[in-house]
């Protein structure tokens, strides 16, 4: 049990010390410079790209029973039906 309390008042005081060093500005300008820079990538979330996959992974499946019944199709009509 002292081991963790132990534990627990270092992190508070490595917590003091860091927010109060210049490391904490540094580490909020690095995070506005990124977010700026993702911001100009136009990238996309995880959850649009997921949406996405499904969507492609659905008009393939719709792409090959098209293609199925078009081979279907033309081998009928080659068979005079």
């Amino acid at each position: 049990m002292a081991a963790a309390k132990f534990i627990d008042e270092l992190n508070a005081r490595l917590a003091e010390l860091f927010a109060a060093s210049p490391a904490k500005d540094l580490e909020r300008n690095v995070k506005a410079m990124m977010t700026g820079a993702f911001a100009r990538m136009d990238l996309v979330t995880r959850e649009e790209f997921d949406v996405q996959a499904k969507v492609l992974a659905r008009t393939r499946e719709k792409l090959a029973d098209l293609e199925r019944r078009v081979a279907e199709l033309e081998a009928a009509a080659a068979r005079g039906e």
